[in-house]
């Protein structure tokens, strides 16, 4: 064991030995934070949980929005060794008390308005951390292995069950080489702002690895921002990096705003298709140019990906270096036609936290089931043809339409629902669900978006509610959710 192979000790050292710890690594509002402030708070913040107890292979939560304060706490726990355990802070109680429950975190870093939810494990507020931590001495850099597990990021399978799914300290590296810069060519001068936020995989890589393993900078914001504030966030900090999906895509597409993007020399989409309408409305009406790619929870980050020299539109691009990818039929053998895409490459997570079963059977031989349908096109590029399973994907989010159907089935007013990301008149995902009533009653739409609203997360609810005489089923009864999907019938 070592320190070297510890992440936070190695990119404060990266950034050190690269003469950057003065550059800007963050802006936030009209403040910026250099990468030497940020590593030095971090490991000043790993001083303040090390004096509450925390420890090497401690499991800790975090959960709260996207800023300097997340950062720091991410390297101060990852400085000693720990476990960060990357939550959505926007969950339900029940949902956070659900990952709380199965992670058995031994503290929890958060925002203060989730304190009544954490506060019997050791909780500290977010902000509070961040504010102790400039007068606090350095905590201890743990000594650990390349392979220790350093993050845990949830996500749900079909079922909606969640999977931690668990990272290890030398895989922030390598995001930050065969992503960042093999395929972005991210360096030193680049400014980047990302839709996702870091508790997401793709935001994780955008926002916080490859900043500080590059010496770039990033610019947060606590919430999602809309198409107007993305054009004002760009201009004002001359953003050339904009990580972004297609649902925020088709809302900047609608804004007149070329020369206002003028400073973007790369954008990348990531977490659903993007429609090739939208793509050419991008380039030829604002002069985008979109990299799309492919990535999971369980890879870290993308496995394919266009990048700058070498873009294919239409398609997710090529094996991100370090990658393998393989075709297979619905037997899991190699095939040359439409099939199952399975990756193999050197991030693929460790295991799903306390599910080894689940783990045995989506890690084959160390090949990664991914359940998307692709083809494999004559010039190594690969097309996306849908999901094998029944998963919706939305705002670069994949969420199961289950749970959802469930709280709309519990309304007295609905017989039965189905819900499924459909394209709007933009051309982005959005979802809708379709609800056979039990009667007519008149604004019944709007009170059942009011009603899943105050049940699930805001990523969860339905844009629209489209009542209909029935839904479209097998002979057998079974939900035909292709049909679904189209939004007709």
């Amino acid at each position: 064991m070592s320190r070297v192979d510890n992440a936070a000790f190695a990119l404060a050292a990266h950034a050190d030995r690269s003469s950057w710890s003065s550059r800007p690594a963050y802006l936030v509002g009209d403040e910026t934070w250099s990468h030497g402030q940020i590593h030095d708070l971090a490991a000043r913040a790993a001083g303040v949980l090390y004096d509450r107890s925390v420890r090497k292979g401690d499991h800790v939560l975090l959960a709260a929005p996207d800023g300097v304060a997340w950062v720091v706490a991410f390297l101060a726990i990852t400085r000693l060794g720990a476990v960060a355990v990357l939550v959505n802070p926007e969950l339900t109680e029940a949902d956070h008390r659900l990952l709380l429950a199965d992670c058995g975190a031994r503290a929890c870093v958060t925002d203060a308005a989730l304190e009544d939810r954490f506060s019997g494990r050791g909780w500290i507020d977010v902000d509070h951390l961040l504010d102790l931590a400039w007068t606090t001495a350095a905590g201890p850099v743990a000594d650990v292995t390349a392979t220790s597990p350093l993050y845990v990021q949830y996500t749900s399978g079909t079922t909606g069950k969640p999977k931690g799914v668990v990272h290890a300290h030398k895989d922030l590296a390598l995001y930050g080489t065969t992503v960042g810069r093999d395929v972005l060519r991210i360096g030193i001068g680049d400014v980047a702002l990302s839709v996702s936020k870091m508790f997401w995989a793709y935001g994780f890589g955008n926002a916080l690895v490859f900043p500080l393993h590059s010496g770039s900078s990033a610019v947060l914001t606590p919430h999602r921002p809309g198409a107007d504030e993305f054009v004002e966030l760009i201009a004002r900090h001359r953003v050339n990096l904009l990580y972004s999906v297609p649902s925020s895509y088709a809302a900047l597409a609608s804004t007149r705003t070329h020369s206002a993007l003028s400073s973007l020399r790369a954008a990348v989409s990531a977490g659903e298709p993007m429609p090739e309408a939208l793509d050419a409305r991008l380039r030829d009406g604002l002069g985008i140019e979109v990299f799309e790619q492919i990535g999971s929870t369980e890879a870290g980050h993308a496995f394919c990906a266009n990048g700058i020299g070498d873009n294919v539109p239409g398609t997710l691009g090529r094996p991100v270096p370090g990658w393998e990818v393989q075709v297979r039929d619905a037997q899991g053998f190699p095939t040359r036609g439409d099939g199952e895409l399975w990756v193999r490459g050197p991030t693929l997570f460790s295991h799903y936290l306390n599910q080894p079963e689940l783990t045995s059977s989506t890690l084959v031989d160390g090949w990664l089931t991914t359940h998307d349908r692709v083809r494999l096109n004559s010039n190594g590029t690969l097309s996306h043809l849908g999901r094998t399973d029944d998963m919706e994907m939305v705002g670069g989010i994949s969420l199961s339409p289950l749970e959802i159907e469930k709280v709309l089935a519990a309304h007295p007013l609905v017989r039965e629902a189905a819900v499924a990301a459909v394209l709007d008149h933009h051309e982005a995902s959005r979802l809708r669900a379709f609800v056979v009533p039990a009667r007519h009653t008149p604004g019944l739409e709007d009170e059942l978006i009011t009603w899943t609203r105050s049940r699930l997360p805001a990523f969860k609810v339905p844009r629209t509610v489209r009542l209909v005489p029935q839904l479209p089923r097998t002979a057998t009864g079974k939900l035909r959710r292709h049909v679904v999907r189209t939004g007709s019938w």
